[in-house]
């Protein structure tokens, strides 16, 4: 049987002060507010100056695009009312982590005291894409394969070029953050699921985790629901974009998913070339160049993007995406979230105008 490529989105917002544009604890008052209305679709993050949404089970990109929509505008209107605003990007462009609360919880306690300072400074801001497959052995393979494109889809993302009020040089910072959490990046290669959980069970065995959500890579077969995990991304600044990326993810688990189905494959490369893909897109977003390893040679960005999109197009009709994925085009023509802030600081010289123009992006056409 075929499987139904469901869809399910979680972003991360930063809530913002509107006189100081710096970011502030809302302590938990949106969460708790939102719990009325919409269910547990509003969640807490270790920083009580962030704010997690997350869709239901979407059986396509449509029903996707609605209810984040319908999340962005529902959050940004319980903050109103508390005197607050919602930002979408990966970093905010000029707030210290070292003044901002920790959110009281001992799963987020465990995390610091063993952590410290890397989890206290992990003040970032991502997109997580969920696609169902219900086999966890074609999962596994699917997510062998598709490591190979997370680079082309991340520089489409990168919307975090500021860290600490300074322009870091690279369009995605937040991954650098990221970076000293332990079990963060590419995955290795799983020859099975099988060979995975006993991975997780050597962790689990010698104290390194007490559960497998503490596997924090840039795509993981998830542990506890029935999908594959995109976790790469930085938020992205509009409502187009994040769907857009969905709709690249869920087609691309569809179209690995097909060729296997007719015993083909996409070449398999290691997890030390494709990192070299991954840091290319976090310094130069989609202005840079990446490794076509097929070829050996270094290739446009924006060219094998759009070779991705020759890729997987035969099975966007399908799955009724191909208006979400066409907005990739619109994404390579006006830049990323991280080639627009970079645009207003430029033009301005004021950071604070940048965390406007991120204010007005993020509610935009919701």
């Amino acid at each position: 049987m075929q499987p139904k490529f469901t869809l399910g989105i979680e972003e991360e917002y930063m809530v913002i002060d509107p006189d100081t544009r710096e970011l502030k604890s809302h302590d938990q008052k949106i969460v708790e507010l939102a719990a009325k209305t919409l269910e547990d679709k509003v969640k807490a993050e270790m920083h009580q100056a962030v704010v997690e949404v997350g869709t239901t089970i979407c059986q396509d990109v449509e029903q996707a695009r609605r209810e984040i929509k319908n999340l962005r505008r529902a959050v940004s209107d319980i903050a109103e009312g508390l005197g607050l605003r919602i930002g979408a990007s990966g970093t905010h462009p000029f707030s210290h982590w070292s003044t901002q609360l920790i959110t009281p919880n001992p799963r987020y306690e465990d995390i610091i005291n063993e952590m410290q300072e890397a989890a206290r400074s992990n003040l970032i801001f991502g997109l997580h894409v969920h696609v169902g497959m219900e086999d966890k052995n074609l999962a596994i393979h699917i997510a062998n394969t598709v490591r190979y494109f997370l680079p082309h889809v991340y520089a489409l993302s990168t919307n975090s070029p500021f860290w600490e009020g300074r322009n870091t040089g690279f369009r995605s910072f937040r991954t650098k953050v990221f970076d000293k959490f332990p079990r963060t990046g590419i995955p290795d290669f799983f020859n099975s699921y099988a060979e995975f959980i006993s991975y997780v069970n050597l962790l689990v065995k010698t104290g390194c985790i007490d559960n497998a959500k503490k596997i924090w890579w840039d795509i993981r077969v998830h542990p506890f629901f029935d999908t594959i995990e995109f976790r790469i991304c930085d938020i992205p600044m509009l409502v187009d974009e994040t769907i857009a990326i969905a709709a690249i993810f869920q087609a691309l688990v569809a179209k690995i998913y097909k060729l296997r189905r007719q015993n083909l494959n996409f070449m398999i490369y290691s997890r030390a070339l494709i990192n070299e893909n991954k840091w290319r897109a976090s310094r130069y977003g989609i202005d840079g160049k990446l490794i076509d390893f097929g070829k050996e040679t270094e290739v446009r960005t924006r060219s094998l993007i759009l070779e991705l999109l020759d890729f997987i197009d035969d099975v966007v009709d399908e799955l009724g995406s191909r208006e979400a994925i066409n907005y990739v085009h619109t994404m390579l023509e006006n830049g990323t979230g991280a080639d627009r802030q970079l645009a207003v600081f430029e033009e301005t010289g004021s950071l604070i105008k940048v965390v406007d123009f991120i204010l007005e992006q993020t509610l935009q056409g919701t």
